[in-house]
């Protein structure tokens, strides 16, 4: 399983950015997709997910309310629109899948990562 991240770059506080996560196969099917970030010096966090099957998303707090996960079957991706940028969302983000019936914002407990792709917010 492969998953591949794009749409990363550098905006300006208040600014918006929008990644797309593509997975390999159809393993989004009945799964659940994440993303996470991680800035330097600090753990990986995760700050949403989604349980495919049924469309059930999760939000940390830090990005509840700005940022919005969904899910586009037919193409196999996951996306991330982020609003209202801030510096301290600056950090590289992942997409994840995870094989279970359940979420979870535990890193270790995700099966598949992608790369990465880098946010930058001044």
């Amino acid at each position: 399983v492969q998953l591949v991240e794009s749409g990363g770059g550098s905006v300006q506080a208040g600014g918006a950015l929008t990644l797309s996560c593509v997975v390999s196969d159809d393993t989004i099917r009945s799964r659940c997709m994440g993303w996470f970030r991680q800035a330097p010096g600090r753990e990986r966090e995760g700050i949403a997910s989604i349980y495919t099957a049924d469309g059930t998303t999760y939000y940390s707090d830090s990005v509840k309310g700005r940022f919005t996960i969904s899910q586009d079957n037919a193409k196999n991706t996951v996306h991330l629109q982020m609003n209202g940028l801030k510096p301290e969302d600056t950090a590289m983000y992942f997409c994840a899948v995870r094989f279970a019936d359940g979420c979870s914002t535990t890193p270790s407990h995700w099966n598949y990562w992608g790369q990465g792709t880098q946010v930058t917010v001044s």
